[in-house]
């Protein structure tokens, strides 16, 4: 999965920099959308992916945060914020391919 650019988003946190083990490969800057007490950020599949979550129905989530792990929540939606008519257009473009780095 790749972290993908969201309309909402307000902040990007930048990998730290850190040797992590030969388990941890392509760790990439995450935008983000935060109210300072939950952070949201949203994924891609590629096809390969999405047939292996339906396939399988798992997904596996991996925090770089040492011996714990915060609570998280997971969501497989077309939208994550539902309160606004102008995002929809902006995510309907990112849908269609327009999404930078696509």
């Amino acid at each position: 999965m790749k972290p993908s650019i969201f309309v909402h988003s307000n902040k990007t946190l930048q990998p730290s920099g850190a040797t992590y083990s030969e388990n941890v490969t392509g760790v990439e800057p995450l935008q983000i959308w935060t109210d300072g007490e939950q952070c949201v950020s949203c994924w891609r599949m590629s096809w390969r992916e999405r047939l292996s979550a339906v396939i399988f129905g798992r997904v596996w989530i991996a925090s770089l945060s040492g011996q714990t792990q915060p609570p998280i929540y997971a969501e497989a939606t077309k939208e994550y914020f539902r309160d606004t008519d102008s995002s929809a257009n902006i995510n309907e473009q990112i849908d269609s391919g327009q999404e930078a780095g696509s």
